[in-house]
């Protein structure tokens, strides 16, 4: 992920919960495919005007919400069904601390801006057939569509995961040689070598 520009989809609420993300009820499995038709699956059924239903929405890959988002249960299948949805980025004015987490992890960028943004965002959307936003993650940046440029924060590491399509293992593995080369280095200060144990023997006294 470096640059991504979509219309958006609002969301038009504060404090949405994860159970109204996805609902209890179809958290069936743990594979991650398959929960994007679940998605907001409660409030798509009460009313037919919700964004996820309306034409206008669809193929969109990034969502805008009120503050609070992603609260409730520390459910990981929210962040699988809006990844599998196609949400590539959530702009909110702020995030529950284990949502947000959970989203890093599974490649979607949750960025947080002023309350005021968020509403000049809706008021404008609101009066457009096509509003698009454009993030640019390397520069930390989010163009909104009359051209205003809104800066946001992120965690370094994060970045540098997000920019590279790296989870946390994917991160590890990428410093492989450095950390074998460190091991290499300071195997003469352990106190105990666990290389020097053999594996049959350790299985004998097992």
């Amino acid at each position: 992920m470096n640059s991504i520009s979509s219309h958006i989809i609002p969301i038009c609420r504060s404090h949405v919960d994860t159970d109204l993300i996805i609902p209890a009820e179809f958290l069936r499995s743990v594979s991650r495919q398959g929960f994007g038709q679940h998605l907001f699956a409660r409030l798509r059924a009460a009313d037919e005007a919700f964004p996820l239903n309306l034409l206008k929405y669809q193929g969109a890959s990034i969502m805008v919400a009120g503050e609070n988002f992603g609260c409730g249960s520390s459910r990981e299948h929210a962040a699988w069904a809006l990844a599998d949805w196609g949400i590539r980025v959530i702009i909110a004015a702020s995030f529950a601390d284990i949502f947000h987490q959970n989203a890093l992890n599974n490649q979607i960028l949750p960025i947080v801006l002023p309350e005021p943004v968020i509403a000049k965002i809706f008021e404008e959307e609101a009066r457009s057939d096509f509003y698009q936003l454009t993030v640019h993650l390397a520069d930390q940046t989010v163009t909104v569509s009359s051209g205003a440029i809104h800066s946001f924060t992120i965690d370094p590491y994060r970045k540098e995961c997000l920019l590279n399509g790296m989870d946390d293992f994917d991160y590890l593995l990428s410093k492989r040689s450095s950390i074998e080369e460190y091991d290499a280095k300071t195997r003469h200060l352990r106190f105990f070598d666990t290389s020097l144990v053999s594996p049959s023997k350790t299985s004998e006294a097992s």
